[in-house]
């Protein structure tokens, strides 16, 4: 199937004959599995992910058991998504600042432009302004302070409305923080709720040092006891730590690992053809994204994977079986993703962005909501 988009405030998609060649194709068109429709409706969740390529974040949710329906909302370079689901808030990284999110299922019901037709919708409620730090993951710690990878600096990060980033952890040989990207610092994973483990791609303390032999010397940090748990991987991004085990996508070799945090041996989960970067698990399914390499990029194009990173979309992988569940695949806007992360209990959420002024229209205070009325 093909999802067909109009862009507009809300966007509904329809599936078509499969027909990659077509130009007319809309924008966000995509080619998606039978089976992808019925699986979110009867897991009752939405994927949401982040292409900073093209400026969007994009809510992927069920229409009915056979279409899907897309909703991207433009933001500048999106990248890590954290969700609270304490407080039921998302925090979104862009290019300079953190924008924070609160949930109204009212709101959403009385929505103007579509009165009862969401489920939950995500009013902007704070915006951190950090500068370009170049963010990559983003969480909610179980205590709800929102830590952030600061590539930058080199260094995980706590956010406050004081600082720019107060400094949390940095890598043992990271010598000073200034702002060089010394060994691309770029997952962070929670184990019980705190900050546990970070990925890089290299252990270099000089300027952009990662970019010499980015195949091979990527590596993972425990945070607590502040060591190298393993090395050697090619291009790790996204770590997480699901049940009893830590997760982490290979992009430049197209695998999902399990790492033995003790000795730092790993075993592949499944291999894709594909590079590999931002992943979200839900109720045993694993919803991992795909990025087509640029190829006229100084540090990817060359690599001889370059030529199979030539898709863009979502995976789903049944975890505890490691099998391929299906896939959406885009045809048109959409070629990197960086994070994706499944809305759970929501089915048909929206969200709305500062860009255009919907936001200032919608009220929330504790116990009500109010939508001001359009003046005539």
């Amino acid at each position: 199937m093909v999802i067909k988009v109009e862009l507009a405030t809300e966007i509904v998609t329809q599936p078509m004959e499969r027909n990659p060649a077509n130009s007319s194709l809309a924008p966000f068109s995509c080619q998606y599995s039978a089976q992808i429709p019925e699986l979110l409706l009867r897991l009752q969740c939405t994927i949401a992910v982040t292409t900073y390529q093209a400026g969007k974040l994009v809510l992927i949710s069920p229409q009915d058991a056979d279409t899907l329906v897309q909703l991207p909302r433009s933001f500048p370079k999106p990248m890590g998504i954290a969700e609270n689901p304490a407080t039921d808030q998302l925090a979104l990284a862009c290019k300079d600042e953190i924008i924070v999110f609160a949930n109204s299922a009212e709101l959403a019901h009385h929505y103007p432009q579509a009165p009862q037709k969401y489920d939950a919708l995500y009013m902007p409620r704070a915006t951190y302004h950090t500068g370009p730090l170049d963010i990559h993951d983003l969480c909610f710690a179980k205590d709800g302070t929102l830590y952030a990878v600061n590539t930058l600096f080199s260094c995980i990060v706590s956010i406050n409305d004081r600082y720019n980033f107060t400094p949390f952890w940095h890598p043992p040989f990271i010598d000073k923080l200034v702002s060089e990207d010394r060994c691309h610092l770029n997952g962070l994973a929670l184990k019980d709720g705190v900050p546990k483990y970070a990925t890089a791609f290299n252990e270099g303390n000089k300027m952009q040092s990662w970019r010499e032999n980015i195949t091979k010397t990527g590596v993972v940090f425990d945070l607590e006891t502040n060591e190298t748990v393993a090395r050697g991987l090619a291009m790790p991004h996204t770590p997480r730590w699901f049940g009893d085990a830590l997760y982490v996508l290979l992009s430049a070799s197209g695998e999902l690992i399990k790492i033995d945090v003790n000795s730092g041996k790993h075993e592949v989960v499944i291999k894709l053809e594909g590079f590999v970067r931002g992943m979200d698990l839900y109720k045993d399914y694993l919803f991992i994204g795909l990025s087509k390499l640029r190829k006229n990029s100084s540090t990817f194009g060359k690599l001889d994977f370059a030529e199979k990173a030539n898709e863009a979309g979502i995976v789903i992988v049944h975890l505890p079986t490691g099998s391929l569940v299906g896939k959406i695949s885009y045809l048109t806007s959409l070629d990197e993703i960086y994070d994706v992360h499944i809305l759970g209990n929501k089915i048909r959420p929206n969200i709305l962005n500062t860009v255009k002024p919907d936001h200032k229209q919608g009220l929330m205070i504790p116990n009500s909501t109010y939508w001001a009325k359009s003046e005539t």
